[in-house]
């Protein structure tokens, strides 16, 4: 498959979405995900197997953001998503820029990572 595509094992890492007694990736938690969100639309490829974009993933990574980070539930995450306003419109820009905040975070940490990889056989 082309490089610009994760496949549901891969995302859930990335999501760090795995069993810490066994460290395998909990790829039903996505699966769950993909029935609950309509927004979720991997491709799909013969076996059943799921690949999803960047575009994808960025959503995957809000509405996880959503469910686990900000406490929401299922309902609330998709009203959010949906625009809704079930919460009045500061919460909704404190939840964005706390999603943003923890976006910029995460890169920042794997282009640390990334720079002492260098560093260390560079």
């Amino acid at each position: 498959m082309v490089k610009n595509y994760l496949n549901i094992s891969e995302l859930s890492i990335r999501l760090n979405l795995i069993n810490k007694k066994t460290g395998k990736p909990l790829n039903h938690i996505l699966r769950f995900w993909e029935k609950e969100f309509s927004e979720i639309k991997p491709v799909i490829l013969k076996g059943n197997r799921r690949y999803y974009n960047q575009k994808q993933v960025d959503k995957i990574t809000y509405i996880k953001f959503l469910l686990r980070d900000k406490g929401l539930t299922i309902k609330g995450a998709k009203n959010i998503l949906k625009g809704k306003k079930i919460i009045d419109e500061t919460d909704k820009n404190n939840i964005e820029k706390d999603y943003f905040k923890m976006n910029i975070k995460n890169k920042s940490k794997n282009i640390l990572k990334k720079i002492k990889g260098i560093k260390k056989y560079g």
